[in-house]
């Protein structure tokens, strides 16, 4: 119930922001996270409109030449993001969402949960702060603190007093930010305080969504625009399941998540409903008054819709203060629950510390659609050089009493003897300068085999590989040695026949894996042996 509430100012709040009709951000609360929370599986995830989804829609339509306050024009955009959403599900495109790192993820959440208190820094205080970005507005909302309005400040701070009280009582803790909005709500009404209230920002019809029809006309102007809100949308929502895993430890699945965003929004577009995503704001209420499953989004939904149906003049009277003051509380929970993740990162790498710093910067600083593209670019850098760090040679070498040790890769290969080396990388090109430089020097090689074990490469190695086993294998051929690869998986098998590598090795030159683990490598000794023999007797 505390979830449907905070949607009645919150929403509307957030479409006011974004230009909009306040109640279409009110309708956003109804329909999408009943359907979201029915089919999403993380199942505190409330899917409803957010700030950066309200701002980034509101671009989007004023780019495209097209009026907010047409509700054919919203359902549209609305009806694109759930196809776009489902679309991605689909095509397993959640699977990118594994590739941004843990820093740039635990930077963006941050930013996020900042932006979430900045958005509520006039309801608070009823002086908006100016600036660009939202640490330029937290300073100068601190150092404004002369155009705080007594009566706005006294009942946000009388909200977090009451709220930090009712923490303090058992029964009550969980239920501490229904109980403060209840309290301060019914105070405000008996004192007379003069604050804004819901209903200052729009009145609420008393009916529930009505049908909206979309303009079809406006949607071939708002498909690139869509995506951009989409990808918001999801970015957001990728928080939310690190943040508020799943109370029963089931896992969550960042395809079915997107799979519930898109069909919140296909039903929401039908709705009068701005386009939604998963909201941390609106989520950490939930959790903050006890939600365990997914009925929680699904009941917000359900009881906004009776208390705008039968009740909604009363909820216009809720004030913005104390709206204000709850976010403040939520958003500042969410950071403090980030401060383990952040020291973390910051004790893992310098490099993994600056991708969180630069990430949480850009998302308080710049658009949230390029915060999003910096971060994914950032993972990605990270991702390469972390992969190109991992690759190793290591020398096997066989004790007496038939048991494999590494040892260091030696400059040179010894002529008339084998020596086994084991790779392990990605094979990704990045690596494969060090990787050319570890291996060992061929000028002295006569008559010497180098057996290069390849079980830890992937199957399907990257062609810059291909085409350093065939400079090597062609130097040391022609300093009259051999260079065999051992451990080779079919998928790599099938590659080197047809990049013409197992032709230049020539036969016995590519030894396939087995399930022995040194199966392969055990042949391939013997096979050089065999060759090194033959060598010698050749020459005699």
């Amino acid at each position: 119930m505390a979830t449907g509430l905070f949607s009645i100012p919150e929403g509307m709040a957030y479409a006011s922001i974004g230009g909009f009709n306040p109640v279409a951000g009110l309708y956003a609360g109804i329909v999408p996270p009943i359907l979201g929370s029915l089919a999403a599986p993380t199942v505190l995830m409330v899917t409803t409109l957010t700030s950066a989804i309200a701002l980034t829609s509101q671009a989007v339509l004023s780019d495209a030449g097209l009026d907010p306050h047409a509700a054919g024009n919203v359902a549209a955009l609305t009806l694109l993001v759930g196809v776009i959403m489902a679309l991605m599900a689909g095509l397993r495109l959640g699977v990118v969402m594994s590739f941004v790192s843990n820093a740039v993820m635990t930077g963006f959440s941050t930013g996020i949960a900042l932006s979430i208190i900045t958005g509520v820094l006039e309801d608070a205080t009823a002086y908006k702060p100016p600036g660009h970005n939202k640490l330029l507005q937290v300073w100068n909302w601190i150092v404004g603190i002369g155009h705080w309005q007594s009566a706005a400040t006294l009942v946000a701070l009388a909200t977090i007093a009451v709220w930090a009280a009712a923490r303090l009582v058992r029964p009550l803790a969980e239920l501490a930010l229904l109980v403060s909005m209840i309290v301060v709500s019914v105070g405000v009404a008996i004192f007379g305080v003069d604050v804004e209230t819901v209903g200052d920002i729009a009145r609420i019809p008393a009916g529930l969504p009505p049908f909206s029809a979309p303009a079809w006309s406006a949607m071939p102007h708002l498909f690139g625009g869509a995506l951009a809100v989409a990808l918001v949308a999801l970015a957001q929502a990728a928080g939310v399941s690190p943040s508020m895993p799943n109370p029963d430890g089931s896992r969550s699945n960042v395809n079915g998540d997107f799979a519930a965003q898109g069909l919140a929004n296909l039903g929401g577009g039908f709705f009068a409903a701005l386009p939604s995503g998963g909201s941390l704001s609106r989520t950490g209420v939930a959790a903050g008054v006890g939600a365990r499953t997914r009925w929680a989004g699904v009941i917000s939904g359900m009881f906004l819709a009776i208390v705008v149906l039968v009740c909604g003049s009363l909820a216009e009277h809720i004030p913005m203060p104390v709206i204000g003051g709850l976010i403040m509380v939520v958003g500042a929970e969410l950071i403090v629950g980030k401060v383990g993740d952040i020291m973390l990162v910051l004790r893992t790498s310098r490099l993994s510390a600056l991708a969180m710093v630069v990430t949480f910067a850009a998302t308080t600083q710049l658009p949230l659609q390029q915060a999003i593209v910096l971060g994914a670019m950032l993972s990605l850098l990270l991702y390469c050089v972390q992969i190109s760090r991992q690759s190793e040679l290591l020398t096997l070498v066989m004790d007496s009493d038939g048991r494999w040790r590494t040892e260091e890769v030696p400059a040179a290969l010894p002529p008339g003897r084998v020596t086994v080396v084991q790779y392990g990388g990605a094979s990704f090109f990045a690596e494969l300068s060090r990787l050319e430089s570890k291996l060992p020097d061929v000028s002295q090689a006569r008559d010497a085999v180098l057996v290069l074990v390849m079980r830890a490469v992937p199957e399907v190695p990257s062609s810059a590989l291909i085409k350093q086993f065939r400079r090597y294998a062609t130097r040391l051929e022609n300093a009259g040695g051999r260079l065999i690869l051992a451990g080779v998986r079919p998928g790599m098998a099938h590659v080197l026949d047809r990049t013409g590598v197992s032709d230049q090795l020539g036969a016995g030159g590519v030894v396939p894996a087995d399930d022995h683990v040194f199966g392969a490598v055990e042949r391939a000794v013997a096979d050089a042996q065999e060759w090194i023999r033959t060598r010698g007797d050749t020459e005699q």
